[in-house]
């Protein structure tokens, strides 16, 4: 069985983003670029059940300009065995990240997609819904716990209840949460290896897939800053305060 993992290159989670001057998005330029977090989880959990035998490949692929390629360049360090890169804008939206990768699927015919549940830069939590949708397969989202066992899947999920199970067939889609596991990092001799590594480009005409721009961002803005709080001597003076409604911080 093959595993697709589509990772995503997003400003580095360590890093204040700023907002550019002209209020059109977020400064991306000469600033740490990785691997979206989730994205890392994904792919972890793809190597594990490589190494447990419960699959045979574990494929990165990522949609975006050229110089995404450093975070497939990164994933082959960690351990996946190969690695596509779809010629499109980084800014994609989710719908036809969606279609590009339902048609990469069918093309490399996998029989698991694990993705994070969200890339930290848009926050939709759109695209894995989205595929599993156009593919027609069984989907698990914001999963803290998996096994595979041949053609089945045990995802645990975590709700507000507690802990949800729920087993499906695979071919499936399954998206990621932060707790699902650590990811490794990768080996400078591995590193090294990486480079040398060819990266597949597709076209997105060669899937079938046009791409087109739906949704117009009208301006970015940076969140209001938050108030200095204050100080109160006592319990009673805090419930007064709340009383009367006056501003705590």
């Amino acid at each position: 069985m093959k595993v697709l993992v589509p990772i995503k290159r997003v400003l580095d989670a360590y890093v204040t983003a700023r907002v550019k001057p002209d209020n059109s998005g977020v400064v991306t330029d000469n600033v740490k670029m990785s691997i979206n977090p989730f994205c890392e989880i994904a792919l972890e959990q793809a190597i594990r059940l490589r190494e447990q035998g419960q699959c045979d490949e574990v494929i990165v692929a990522t949609i975006g300009e050229q110089r995404a390629e450093e975070v497939l360049r990164t994933a082959l360090a960690v351990g996946a065995d190969k690695a596509m890169r779809i010629d499109a804008p980084n800014q994609t939206e989710p719908l036809v990240i969606a279609k590009l990768l339902k048609a990469l699927a069918q093309k490399e015919q996998a029989g698991l997609c694990l993705m994070g549940k969200q890339a930290i830069d848009s926050d939709n939590n759109q695209t894995g819904q989205m595929l599993a949708a156009l593919l027609g397969w069984g989907q698990a989202t914001f999963v803290s716990k998996l096994e595979v066992q041949g053609k089945v899947a045990r995802a645990t999920r975590e709700i507000d209840g507690g802990l949800q199970i729920r087993e499906m067939h695979l071919p499936a889609v399954i998206t990621v949460d932060l707790r699902l596991n650590e990811p490794r990092y990768a080996s400078l001799p591995n590193i090294m290896k990486a480079r040398k590594i060819p990266i597949t480009v597709i076209q997105p005409q060669s899937l079938g897939v046009e791409v087109v721009e739906r949704l117009k961002i009208l301006s970015v803005v940076e969140p209001p800053k938050r108030e200095t709080g204050i100080e109160v001597e006592s319990a009673t003076q805090l419930v007064n305060l709340l009383k009367n409604k006056e501003k705590i911080i």
